[in-house]
């Protein structure tokens, strides 16, 4: 950073943001995107990633444009840069038709310094037509772990920034995430060419962290949970569960007991969860019971005890969940109930997720028959070829990374609008050969008792002009307040680079890949299971994960000389032969949804698929017979 610039920051930093100085690695991230260049910032939870980029968008011509999956946490940064004075806006799916104009409006005339979308709303057109007109001066990437095949939480969406970042012709990047291994870090810088010395990294350790693993089996954990509150001072604690229902079951008992507690999941309405994340905000004694559905963006700094009922589904949860604690510097507990009843929940969640090799034959027959260019919609694939949505996403990933596809964008087939000025009134602000064009358009939609419905690929075809130009219009038009505008039919376009030969080899090596991320996600439970029974330092073991070696920690309980003792064995019963009969009926009644072993193992283990919903099986008295036997087991017992 040159010594103006320099200056220039700091005061920044006081003035604007009322901070008296720089946290580790803020500084060395601001000087290097200032000076032009890309930038990957691995900062644990709580460690102050958004500031890095929000105060170079205010030293930076154009807009900042920040991509983040938690609105909570939008909206908390955007309440803080509102009262700085900061012009800043987001743009999400809970806000209003004014709201959402009322930031258009900005935008357009350039005022916005500062803009947080959400990745789906790279899956809208008419907003992408919009940033295609402004100037990106910087573009930050939250979770960009996402971003990678090997990260813990791979989104297929997030794969699309690297590309769009090209196409919009971003000044500079700076992805963000607190977990990210070696490996992933890799991954984030290849794909955003950030050069080695680049990469900030502050390391992990919390020194006020106190960990603690105590093994249990599943009858005693909730004597345990008791115990231990009984036993400490009170204040705000998070309890992880992992299902919604445990949630619910843990945070009633505790209410028994006299706890200030209440359950959060996604399950929930919005606004009962918005009712209990606010009293947690303003209480240091609730007990929130939770899902990993909480705390994502919720950013309170006085959480003394986080405790992990059940164990995590991998180490880099199990880093985000306990980083949640004790921001203010303060001692804070974080708690593992180790029990392995728990692995075979999930692990069900990962095998629930790979298809079978039908349904990716299947899939790969209907898109290649369609010539050399091609458009799906990922929810219909996934109802007719029985893959959840996001798998169908990730093998459309792995056709695009193999050069077998090349993804020309998302667009929506239909559109309905409704006028909130007479057609006339809004020809009248264009010139003739506009005019002339929005009235073709509006002569080929359909309309309805509120609202007019159209085809944009059948309107284009039918006037002789681009669906993109039409869009664009549309787009232009909603952002005037002209029309209300909402789209339907979401789909994704391709173009066919290199057809397969042979597709069933091509389906082979798809099944082959989805066996070996369902291995990855496997090894991700087994080293939870290997951090819970190390001898070691608890705190050195963590970090030895994520690249970082430091000498023990002198805190955790295996550094206070608490023995790590083996953890009780599974309470399970494997698939009994006298099941065998009630199997062949079920197979007997021929459902489509049951037609491989994979998919009759889902059913049994009580893991729904879009094909066991569509035939409403999830009622059936056999749905989850086994759902406490590990997936393998059953699904060998069914194979013979």
């Amino acid at each position: 950073m040159n010594p103006s610039n320099t200056e220039q920051a700091r005061k920044s930093l006081q003035d604007l943001f009322g901070f008296s100085a720089w946290l580790k690695g803020q500084e060395e991230v601001v000087s290097r995107l200032l000076a032009g260049r890309s930038v990957l910032a691995v900062f644990p939870t709580g460690a102050g990633k958004s500031l890095c980029f929000q105060l170079p968008s205010q030293m930076l011509d154009g807009l900042t444009l920040v991509i983040s999956p938690l609105i909570a946490l939008m909206k908390d940064q955007l309440d803080f840069l509102v009262s700085k004075n900061v012009s800043a806006a987001r743009l999400d799916s809970s806000l209003d038709r004014e709201a959402t104009l009322a930031v258009y409006d900005q935008l357009n005339q350039g005022r916005l310094k500062l803009l947080y979308v959400s990745p789906e709303r790279l899956n809208n057109e008419r907003f992408l037509h919009s940033l295609a007109r402004r100037r990106i001066s910087l573009l930050a990437i939250d979770e960009a772990h996402c971003i990678s095949e090997w990260g813990h939480n791979f989104r297929p969406d997030y794969l699309k920034i690297a590309r769009l970042a090209k196409q919009l012709r971003v000044e500079r990047v700076l992805t963000l995430t607190a977990t990210a291994t070696p490996k992933v870090a890799d991954d984030i810088c290849r794909q955003f060419e950030i050069a080695a010395e680049d990469v900030v990294h502050t390391g992990f350790y919390r020194p006020n962290l106190r960990l603690a693993v105590t093994p249990c089996s599943a009858a005693a954990r909730g004597e345990l949970l008791l115990s231990r509150l009984a036993k400490r001072a009170p204040g705000s604690a998070v309890v992880y569960v992992t299902l919604q229902r445990t949630a619910e079951e843990v945070a009633a008992r505790l209410a028994d007991r006299g706890y200030p507690a209440r359950a959060y999941h996604a399950g929930m309405e919005t606004e009962e969860r918005t009712a209990v994340q606010e009293e947690f905000m303003a209480s240091d004694r609730l007990i929130v019971v939770a899902t990993i559905a909480f705390g994502m963006g919720v950013d309170k700094s006085n959480i003394r005890y986080v405790y992990h009922y059940n164990l995590p589904k991998s180490l880099e949860s199990y880093s985000q969940e306990i980083g949640r604690a004790g921001r203010d510097g303060k001692e804070s507990i974080c708690e593992l109930f180790a029990c392995p009843d728990d692995v075979v929940v999930l692990e069900n969640f990962s095998y629930g997720d790979t298809p079978t090799l039908e349904s990716i034959r299947g899939l790969l027959d209907d898109l290649f028959q369609r010539g050399a260019t091609l458009d799906v919609s990922v929810s219909e694939s996934s109802r007719l070829y029985d893959m959840r949505p996001l798998v169908v996403k990730t093998l459309l990933t792995y056709l695009e990374l193999d050069g077998v596809l090349q993804s020309t964008g998302p667009f929506y087939s239909g559109l309905k609008f409704q006028p909130q000025k007479s057609s006339q009134e809004i020809l009248a602000g264009f010139d003739a050969r506009r005019a002339d064009f929005l009235g073709q358009v509006f002569r080929q939609a359909k309309k309805g008792v509120t609202w007019f419905s159209l085809d944009v690929e059948t309107a284009a075809a039918a006037i002789g002009e681009s669906r993109e130009r039409i869009m664009a219009a549309i787009g232009y038009l909603e952002e005037r307040g002209d029309l209300i505008v909402e789209a339907s039919g979401l789909r994704e376009g391709y173009r066919v680079l290199a057809p397969p030969g042979n597709r069933a080899a091509l389906a082979a090596d798809l099944m082959a890949r989805f066996g070996t991320r369902e291995a990855h996600d496997i090894q991700r439970i087994r080293r939870v299971l290997q951090f819970a029974e190390t001898p070691d330092c608890l705190t050195q073991h963590l970090l030895d994960y994520f690249g970082e070696n430091r000498p023990d920690c002198g805190h955790c309980s295996r550094c206070a000389r608490v023995a790590a003792q083996p953890l009780p064995p599974p309470s399970y019963a494997p698939p009994a032969e006298s099941s065998r009969p009630d199997i062949d009926r079920l197979r007997a009644e021929g459902h489509r949804a049951l037609q491989t072993p994979r998919q009759l193992t889902r059913f049994l283990c009580g893991i729904a698929s879009p094909a066991t919903s569509r035939d409403k099986l999830r009622q059936h008295p056999l749905f989850g017979q086994f759902e406490s036997v590990p997936f393998q087991e059953v699904l060998d017992f069914v194979s013979r």
